[in-house]
């Protein structure tokens, strides 16, 4: 179950990374929160989502070969991103509404059930 779980949060990574990557105005314009962050920077966007790829493969590699580590490292960027997200809704004032729904959802969930796996990720042991 726990290699299911790294992977799947590496796969959703990976497919977020794809979705920044290749339709960017599309993800900032209808994502919701992101557009009021400011105009759209396609450098940044595709900073983030190389960012998204490096994480997404970490973690499928993680579950792939019983990797402790590298699961730990592939949900490092997504528990920091997520940080900052939980920041900036504390600044909003803790609205409950979509971007916060969206946030929850997308980015706090997936990174820390990521973390919390790969800390507790062990190979199954084998009968002798």
């Amino acid at each position: 179950m726990q290699r299911t779980i790294l992977i799947t949060v590496g796969m959703l990574s990976i497919g977020t990374a794809g979705y920044m990557w290749s339709a960017t105005q599309h993800w900032y314009e209808n994502v919701p929160g992101v557009s009021a962050t400011g105009p759209l920077n396609l450098h940044f966007a595709k900073d983030v989502a190389l960012a998204y790829l490096a994480s997404g493969a970490a973690l499928i590699w993680a579950g792939a070969k019983y990797d402790k580590t590298a699961g730990i490292c592939g949900a490092s960027w997504l528990v920091l991103h997520a940080l900052f997200h939980i920041w900036i809704w504390l600044h909003r004032g803790l609205p409950i509404d979509i971007i916060s729904l969206t946030n929850l959802v997308g980015i706090q969930l997936p990174a820390l059930i990521g973390l919390f796996v790969a800390l507790n990720f062990q190979k199954p042991r084998t009968k002798s």
